[in-house]
Order: C-alpha cells, then sequence, then structure tokens
C-alpha cells in the first residue's frame, strides 16, 4: 500500500502536508536537501490537519545552523494555554554537521537561497524538503515556460505515433 493511512496507524512511506509550488516557479533547483524539522507537539498535530502554508518561506542559516522562517502552522485547536505555540516562529531544521557546512559555504559564495519546497510526514516524523537555488528573472521564467510547454508538446505527438493517430498538419 503506498499511500498511508494516519488513523489506520500504518506509518510506513510518505504522506505530504504542503508542498511550495511557487517555488519551483521562482527559483532554479540546484538541489535538493531532506532534512527533519523541530516542532511541538500542538505542531505535529496541526501538521496533520494540513492546514500549512510554506508561501513566502525560506531558510537561513545562523550560527551555523539552519532555520526555517516565513512557514504557517495555524494553531490546532484542542491546544489552549501552555500547550498553544506561536503560527509563525522559526522552527530549527535537523541535517548533519557536514551538510550545514556544506550549505553556509554555497550560500557565501555562490550567493543561492534556500527555500522549503514541501513538508510532509515519513515514517511518522515531519520532513521538509529543502531546495538549493537561484532565483530566476522574469525572462527566464519565460524560457522556462516555453520550453516545459515544448516537452509537453513532443510527448503529446510522441504518444499520438505510438498510438497510430498522428495528426497531419498542413
Amino acid at each position: 500500500m503506498a499511500a498511508t493511512n494516519a488513523k489506520s496507524g500504518d506509518r510506513s512511506g510518505s504522506k505530504i502536508i504542503a508542498s511550495n509550488r511557487r517555488a519551483r516557479h521562482d527559483y532554479s533547483i540546484e538541489d535538493t536537501i531532506e532534512c527533519g524539522i523541530v516542532l511541538q507537539g500542538s505542531e505535529v498535530k496541526a501538521c496533520r490537519d494540513g492546514a500549512v502554508k510554506l508561501a513566502d518561506s525560506y531558510a537561513r542559516i545562523i550560527r551555523g545552523q539552519v532555520w526555517l522562517d516565513g512557514v504557517h502552522i495555524p494553531q490546532y485547536q484542542f491546544a489552549h494555554g501552555i500547550g498553544a505555540h506561536d503560527p509563525n516562529r522559526a522552527r530549527k531544521l535537523l541535517m548533519h554537521r557536514n551538510q550545514i557546512d556544506k550549505l553556509d559555504a554555497l550560500v557565501s559564495q555562490q550567493h543561492v537561497s534556500l527555500f522549503p519546497l514541501s513538508l510532509y510526514f515519513k515514517d511518522g516524523r515531519v520532513k521538509v524538503e529543502l531546495g538549493v537555488g537561484k532565483g530566476r528573472k522574469q525572462a527566464d521564467k519565460r524560457q522556462a515556460i516555453a520550453a516545459r510547454d515544448t516537452m509537453r508538446e513532443v510527448q503529446r505527438e510522441l504518444g499520438r505515433q505510438a498510438k497510430g493517430q498522428a495528426r497531419i498538419r498542413h
């Protein structure tokens, strides 16, 4: 069974909580990294409800630690008082020291950005797919869209030829 059901107790596989589709449009992604995230109990419960917003979020390296800013995890409706959390707080990402050092070198030397691509459950734990890339300019975005449309048209035509339904153009 590929999909997981949180209520059935099956914790194998992964379940996407939120994805940042805008980041794939605004940045040319050079690399992706999977990392853990430090959350409070009410934040995990809110993630299970699936109302997380990744728009305009980014990661930064401060004193040898990676922090995720701009992620909005709404308060869990049944958490009150001490159990509640701040929805917009900075959250620490869990990575190996050598990964953090490599990212720090990339950010300082090549001026790349760190941004979350998706937030998901993997084996019962919340993980973040962190993208490393440079921002696209408007012309680059247009070129990427044109290239994607061209590839889609080529794939569509190849599918037609495989089925023997090639269109004749006049």
